[in-house]
């Protein structure tokens, strides 16, 4: 679990992870945010998952090499991301604590990296405190 003030928008996830043969899957995220008014909870949703995959991506395989002054990764083919298949099934709790209405935009990315990093540390007892994470864990 991890909770993070988000741009001023309350949000916690959980994830749980199984520790497999070839390595850790996950399997379930559950977000809350407090977004004080949701005009549109299904966006605000969609946002939500979408800002979580971007984040796992980033916290599991984001990385950019360098060799002879040049990024090795040139374009999207050649930088890895979260597959569907890799992906948690996802459930999303909008909350509105009142107030005015505030983005939902970025506000699922903080979370994610330290809940991730918590479940693996629960899963496997290994406490990782580097990105990105498949660099000390394999993801099946």
């Amino acid at each position: 679990m991890a909770f993070h003030d988000s741009f001023g928008v309350p949000t916690a996830h959980v994830l749980e992870v199984t520790m497999g043969k070839d390595g850790i899957t996950l399997e379930r995220a559950f977000i809350a945010a407090d977004v004080g008014t949701a005009l549109d909870p299904r966006n605000v949703e969609a946002q939500l998952q979408s800002a979580l995959i971007f984040a796992l991506s980033a916290a599991m395989f984001g990385q950019v090499t360098f060799a002879g002054g040049a990024a090795q990764q040139t374009n999207f083919h050649q930088y890895q991301a979260l597959r569907m298949a890799q992906s948690p099934q996802i459930t999303v709790r909008v909350l509105e604590g009142g107030g005015p209405i505030r983005g939902v935009g970025e506000t699922g990315v903080p979370p994610a990296a330290p809940a991730l990093a918590n479940a693996i540390f629960h899963a496997t007892g290994q406490r990782i405190r580097e990105l990105p994470l498949n660099k000390h864990i394999a993801f099946a």
